[in-house]
């Protein structure tokens, strides 16, 4: 509990896990690029890259994708654990806290689907 009794202590908590929400989508984004980055080589030079290779890319990619969502379900809850220790009057009347938490937790089911849906899609 903070006891300032100030909304600029909600905020900071917000845009900290606002950075974290950034994060995490770049985690996401970096993974998904290194996956279909060695089907990109491969189409344009098949020579280069060999199937253990393009294996260790997808699998790569696929560790920074979850490892993206899970960042984004631990500072989702995090978050959670902050709000809990305001007081009342560190909300500013009409003001909805929970929409970063939201969002943060749907970024982590995304980035859940996108692993296994780029992982179904690696078996067919």
């Amino acid at each position: 509990m903070s006891g300032l009794k100030d909304p600029r202590v909600l905020f900071a908590a917000e845009r900290t896990l606002l950075a974290w929400n950034r994060t995490s989508l770049s985690l996401i984004a970096f993974g998904f690029v290194v996956e279909r980055a060695g089907k990109l080589v491969r189409a344009i030079s098949p020579g280069i890259i060999g199937p253990d290779q393009l294996a260790a890319m997808f699998w790569l990619g696929l560790a920074f994708i979850m490892l993206g969502a899970i960042t984004s379900a631990y500072s989702a809850r995090q978050y959670a654990i902050v709000l809990k220790t305001l007081t009342p009057d560190e909300f500013p009347p009409g003001y909805t806290a929970k929409w970063g938490l939201v969002v943060n937790l749907a970024v982590a089911a995304l980035g859940v689907i996108l692993a296994l849906a780029l992982w179904h899609w690696r078996l067919h």
